[in-house]
């Protein structure tokens, strides 16, 4: 189980380059395929008749126990992940954009994008119990806890790939105002799944005179689910990077607004804009595949021992460790299961201030319950970034209120077609923020 844990850390050095992926950029002036990710009806605001995106990446790890510091330290990480009381969540986010292309034509925008996602989280862990799966002592022998969790308690890894097809019309413009609507339809390639839940964990954890923790007098309703290569193991990361793309087994859609309020020339002085985002699902369906319920009960006096599972690398050790037990009943069992996918609103504002300085408010309101296991999970976030446009240069500062790390304040550079940032590295490097990420790519428009 310690490695199961220290997978999410260690996901954070994967070589490619948040849950705000691209935030700055994606509400760049200089509007391309990268805001029509954020929202589709920016399609129809592209600053080129032809937009080409190559390939750009964002990585994201957020939680809300260990700082910058200490993961790039990386010592006793599974420590400073459980310690103190709060329940721990810890989120590695990645997100890569392939090839793709979009072309505007009299009032219509057309697009066709490609990217893959992986994602790891831990979701509403007791720390205590964190603690004794990876034999951080709770305390001295005779010390005891007790567990009562009536959140689901959360492992989850999800890997997927998506092809994008993106629409948008000018619905209605004067010479003050415009109005435009987008729709994307996503069609969607799950690849790698993993899932360990525990809803309404009930249980007394007691550490006795071997130093072995024991599981006495608990309940809890168990989910454990896997794919392919993630049932045998966490510790490969290129088990996630390799199964982006599987087989088309499911689909979503995009569809948002935005209305401007113009200025002199071509700038506008408002921009506003709403979109629904990843209204969706995808199943996993293969022979690898299996979604188990379960139901744990320890009574009297028995007892688990938990320093069984401080080895498992992966899901099929933990659930064979929890049948050899004789504590589980099986409850379901599928072989085919769906996976919702993490859908958002987004609503922002970008107002001109003066010439050559906008400042944009950003909102993305989670409409989803992380707690369920059929769930990939998404983010509260509220964003306000001032930026610099000067042509072939911008430079944005986005500082951001996110549900799990706080507060964070970046910096990003668009030059051209290329663009940097980054969403926390301000906070990251002064105050040893709870959050890392690091965004980049390169795109080009033309007539």
């Amino acid at each position: 189980m310690k490695n199961i844990v220290l997978i999410f850390c260690s996901l954070f050095f994967i070589q490619t380059f948040a849950q705000d992926h691209y935030s700055g950029i994606s509400t760049s002036t200089r509007v391309g395929i990268i805001n029509v990710g954020m929202n589709p009806s920016e399609l129809s605001n592209l600053n080129s008749k032809f937009e080409v995106q190559l390939l750009s990446a964002s990585l994201n790890v957020s939680n809300n126990k260990v700082g910058f510091k200490d993961i790039v330290n990386g010592n006793n990480l599974e420590n400073l992940i459980f310690k103190g009381d709060g329940a721990v969540n810890f989120n590695v986010d990645a997100e890569f954009y392939g090839l793709g292309a979009a072309i505007k034509l009299l009032d219509w925008g057309f697009a066709v994008t490609s990217k893959g996602h992986v994602k790891a989280t831990i979701v509403d862990v007791d720390p205590n119990l964190g603690k004794a799966f990876t034999n951080s002592l709770l305390n001295s022998f005779g010390g005891s806890s007790i567990i009562s969790n009536t959140n689901n308690q959360r492992i989850n890894t999800t890997a997927w790939g998506e092809i994008g097809f993106s629409v948008a019309h000018k619905i209605y413009e004067n010479e003050k105002s415009k109005l435009s609507g987008g729709l994307t339809l996503k069609l969607l390639f799950p690849g790698s799944y993993a899932n360990i839940g525990a809803g309404n964990f009930q249980g007394k954890i007691t550490t006795n005179a071997l130093g072995n923790s024991e599981l006495t007098d608990a309940n809890a309703n168990l989910n454990i689910a896997y794919t392919g290569s993630l049932a045998n193991s966490f510790n490969n990361t290129s088990d996630y990077t390799q199964s982006l793309f599987g087989s088309l087994n499911g689909m979503a859609a995009d569809i948002g607004f935005d209305y401007q309020l113009k200025g002199s020339g071509k700038s506008y002085q408002l921009k506003v804009g709403a979109a629904l985002k990843n209204m969706g699902s995808m199943t996993f369906k293969s022979n690898d595949n299996y979604s188990k319920d379960y139901k744990l009960q320890i009574q009297g006096t028995q007892s688990l021992n938990l320093n069984q599972f401080q080895n498992a690398n992966g899901v099929k050790d933990i659930e064979n460790i929890l049948l050899n037990s004789g504590y589980v009943t099986l409850v379901d069992d599928k072989k085919d299961f769906k996976v919702k996918l993490p859908t958002v609103l987004n609503l922002y504002a970008d107002l001109k201030v003066i010439p050559k300085l906008n400042v944009t408010l950003f909102l993305q309101q989670k409409m989803n319950n992380n707690n369920k296991n059929s769930q990939i999970t998404s983010q509260n976030i509220f964003s306000v970034t001032p930026r610099v446009s000067l042509g072939f240069f911008e430079a944005y500062m986005p500082i951001a209120f996110n549900e799990i790390s706080g507060t964070t304040g970046g910096l990003g550079f668009r030059l051209s077609g290329f663009f940097l940032g980054s969403n926390s590295i301000i906070t990251a490097l002064t105050s040893n923020s709870k959050q890392a990420d690091i965004y980049m790519g390169y795109r080009f428009g033309f007539l």
